[in-house]
């Protein structure tokens, strides 16, 4: 049999390596469409900021790795896929046949329309090229601007305050990482950048960029800031556009169901680029979290192999360090209609919870600067523990999460996880 995987970053290595553990004879084939060995994006950061060298970003280090388990690597585009005749064409024009495909094309970065964007100086920060240019620029001591403020953004921030840049962020949400955020832990993100250094503009819109060494941006605000280096972080959509046409099923990802199959039979998809079905909460969901494309590259890929598996959930987990700062993000952290919450903030030691409840179970959460705690709020709202009493204590005081967690998840033998994880 011959396994076609399209995408050469975390989710098709995983994949492919899966496949080959058990079907020792099989062919496997990535195709990914950029001339560096494969490597993970989430790894660009710590090159920016010096830690590691390129070789640093690449997902396997052994010399040999790829021809000793005879997984044939393809640089090249998939430009489109005939299902019917399990065909995919390349933009080379090559032709690759597949007994089985497992679609897992990640993201590609959304590039805002302002006036200005494609100029000299303007970069997504997504790709090893990218970095390339963006270290060239980033001196200590350039100006750069940064649109978008949310967690890839974050992270890019960190990388940039490492080189020592005069870095200013624009977010048009009314807080930073508002898709992870409440109002109070955004706040207190963008007090502490800025407490930093970090000029952050809320609220705010790029206008237009103008030419010029420096380019000039002009803001919603009515401000211009110059700048060395305008950076676009203002986040990515899957990369599903070769199959426009296809009868391949997409919303805002590619449909999939609990074991990673498309509705076409033998055809999965995994990773940035899927909509996987979440049996904690009924829905489909697109999760740009490595660790999920991981377990959802593992459970493809046994099905490619004949080996029935099932995603077990799709599980929102967000750790973020924002210049020293750790917030986390867990679960229905917005809420849920019907349900109770409770806040806990203390600015000046920077300090913020939010938990949020349905019944006596934790569903979500927010923490700033609760570093002690983030296994057990994990635990807490992955395991769907049932607190009881502990509800209304924790409602009375957020601190007792520990005690809470102890009480309620040894009770119902579920401790062992959450607590192996605050230990990593």
């Amino acid at each position: 049999m011959h396994h076609l995987i399209l995408g050469a970053g975390p989710t098709g290595v995983v994949a492919a390596e899966t496949i080959r553990r058990h079907r020792p004879q099989d062919a496997i084939t990535i195709v990914g469409d950029e001339p560096e060995p494969p490597y993970s994006r989430m790894a660009i950061p710590y090159l920016l900021a010096g830690d590691i060298g390129e070789a640093g970003t690449w997902l396997r280090k052994a010399p040999g790795h790829y021809e000793a388990l005879r997984i044939n690597l393809v640089q090249a585009r998939a430009t489109a896929l005939d299902a019917a005749s399990r065909v995919v064409t390349l933009d080379s024009g090559r032709q690759l046949g597949f007994d089985t495909l497992l679609i897992a094309t990640g993201s590609t970065p959304l590039r805002p329309p302002v006036p200005g964007i494609n100029l000299p100086g303007v970069h997504p920060c997504w790709t090893l090229a990218d970095a390339r240019r963006i270290a060239e620029l980033a001196v200590k001591g350039a100006r750069v601007l940064q649109m978008g403020a949310g967690f890839i953004g974050c992270i890019i921030m960190e990388s940039l305050a490492a080189r020592g840049v005069q870095l200013s962020v624009v977010e048009m949400g009314d807080r930073m990482v508002p898709r992870m955020m409440g109002p109070t832990a955004g706040a207190m993100i963008k007090e502490w950048c800025q407490q930093r250094g970090v000029q952050v503009y809320t609220g705010t819109r790029v206008e237009a960029i103008s030419p010029g060494a420096p380019l000039s941006v002009r803001l919603s605000n009515g401000e211009v800031v110059t700048a060395d280096l305008v950076i676009s972080a203002t986040g990515v959509k899957p990369a599903t556009g070769f199959l426009d046409g296809s009868t391949i099923r997409c919303k805002q990802g590619i449909l999939t169901d609990d074991r990673m199959q498309t509705n076409v039979a033998g055809i999965y998809a995994a990773g940035d680029c899927a909509e996987a079905f979440d049996r904690l909460t009924g829905r489909q969901v697109v999760s740009a979290i490595q660790p999920n494309a991981a377990e959802q590259a593992r459970v493809a890929a046994l099905n490619m192999v004949g080996r029935p598996a099932r995603l077990q959930g799709v599980p929102q987990i967000n750790v973020l360090a924002t210049l020293g700062l750790v917030s986390t993000s867990f679960g229905e952290w917005q809420g849920v209609p019907g349900g109770e919450q409770v806040e806990l903030t203390d600015r000046r030691a920077g300090r913020h919870l939010s938990l949020q409840f349905k019944d006596d179970v934790m569903v979500g959460c927010n923490s700033v600067g609760w570093t002690d705690h983030v296994g057990v709020l994990r635990g807490l709202v992955e395991g769907r523990v049932r607190l009881g009493p502990w509800k209304n204590r924790l409602k009375e005081d957020p601190t007792r999460l520990m005690e809470a967690y102890l009480a309620s998840a040894q009770a119902q033998g579920q401790w062992h996880g959450a607590l192996d994880d605050r230990r990593r």
